[in-house]
């Protein structure tokens, strides 16, 4: 099993709906299994002009899987459950029903035409690390460091959403250390 960090963002429709709907079809997808979640957070839409208050807020939030798939089928999954939520890929960093990246996935680091971890943004991104230190406290980020010294860099100017987790968790997010005895 591999430990995987998917990102989910929204901001048209119903978002906190979306948000939850879509990490129980993460969870429920084959060879996926539930470790921890974050709380939703609200961020200021980001376009490739940088922020923009004018778009409709985002909804963020950050779900902690082990799984057997592989990186690219666990993304072509997420992609179909981004379809199901009606998302279109018109405009680059457009308006979204609902965003899934694929954040880290172990310490692997990959870089193909359709994937890249650790998700090459994540670092700077106040949406993402805010969420994930939620989910995981003890988090780190694969080749760049632990999210919760990220997230004091970048600072959090994130809002938290009084809504509960995504799920139950049923196990701690970071793995327990292992020592050679």
């Amino acid at each position: 099993m591999s430990r995987a960090v998917v990102a989910l963002g929204a901001n048209l429709g119903d978002r906190g709906s979306t948000l939850r709907a879509a990490a129980a079809a993460i969870v429920a997808l084959p060879g996926v299994r539930p470790v921890a979640s974050s709380r939703e957070v609200e961020s200021v839409a980001v376009t490739l002009d940088g922020p923009d208050t004018t778009k409709p807020r985002y909804r963020n939030a950050v779900v902690v899987v082990d799984t057997d798939l592989e990186p690219q089928e666990l993304l072509d999954a997420l992609h179909g459950i981004e379809d199901t939520h009606g998302r279109t890929r018109e405009v680059r960093w457009g308006d979204r029903t609902l965003d899934l990246d694929l954040v880290a996935y172990d310490d692997l680091s990959l870089d193909t035409v359709t994937l890249t971890v650790p998700h090459p943004r994540a670092g700077e991104r106040a949406f993402v690390l805010a969420p994930w230190h939620d989910a995981d406290p003890d988090a780190v980020l694969p080749g760049v460091g632990p999210v919760a010294d990220l997230l004091e860099r970048v600072g959090d100017d994130t809002e938290r959403v009084d809504e509960p987790r995504l799920f139950d968790e049923p196990t701690r997010a970071s793995r327990p250390e292992t020592s050679d005895s």
